[in-house]
């Protein structure tokens, strides 16, 4: 199986961190406290862990404090850093990234969230059908706080349902997204443009699929879901 030693991974952590701001102060969402660390931190150890040699932090609000935190170099990755000058959504961030992102796939993720789940194998698939775009769908019970993704039976994405559209068990955006470089290369430049709401209804049809993940999932970017996080990570059997 492929590590991922020749791709470039971007965390996206551009956002305002509104909701959850009440809880962790003037603090930068992804460097929220849990389990006595910085959540992204978990993430890291997660790109680690593959052999990630390089990641770009798409930064906006607050991202001074996030390079001051993490530094130029964890475990054995190199940190890079792209500041947004103005809020770009996250396909503006990763728009603005490209200099950065310099490998022929790169491996996208939410800054805010978790999935327990094996990337290699994520990446595997994704080679094997020649994609262009791979989302990793996760198994929630309620997916109308998140909208619902839906893909063939050959696991093409054929559409995405809105935010309280459905009802029901079903499968969401997970947040990790293998795009091959040709893609992002299309983005409109210096715009704010959204992955999710702009990017992605476009890209159906395109050797665009889904990647069902049955791990556990974390999404910190409320205080109720925050608040859960220290249990997240201490129960064992991570992947």
């Amino acid at each position: 199986m492929k590590n991922l030693s020749q791709v470039t991974a971007a965390i996206l952590a551009g956002g305002l961190g509104t909701r959850i701001r009440p809880v962790i102060g003037e603090r930068q969402k992804i460097l929220a406290a849990v389990d006595g660390r910085p959540f992204v931190t978990f993430l890291l150890d997660q790109l680690a862990a593959v052999r990630v040699k390089r990641v770009v932090l798409c930064t906006g609000y607050l991202g001074e404090q996030v390079r001051e935190t993490l530094g130029e170099v964890y475990s054995s990755m190199d940190l890079v850093y792209s500041q947004e000058p103005s809020p770009l959504g996250t396909g503006g961030a990763l728009c603005q990234a490209l200099p950065f992102l310099n490998t022929e796939t790169v491996l996208a993720m939410n800054g805010d969230s978790f999935c327990e789940t094996n990337l290699e194998a994520l990446y595997a698939v994704h080679r094997l059908r020649g994609a262009k775009a791979t989302i990793l769908l996760q198994e929630v019970l309620d997916p109308g706080r998140f909208g619902r993704v839906r893909t063939d039976e050959l696991g093409a994405i054929i559409g995405f349902d809105e935010k309280g559209c459905s009802s029901g068990p079903g499968w969401i955006n997970g947040g990790i997204y293998f795009l091959a470089h040709s893609f992002l290369e299309a983005i409109p430049q210096g715009e704010k443009i959204s992955l999710e709401q702009d990017i992605f209804p476009a890209w159906i049809g395109r050797g665009f699929f889904g990647f069902r993940s049955h791990g556990r999932f974390l999404d910190m970017g409320t205080p109720e879901s925050y608040a859960t996080a220290d249990l997240f990570f201490n129960q064992e059997n991570l992947l």
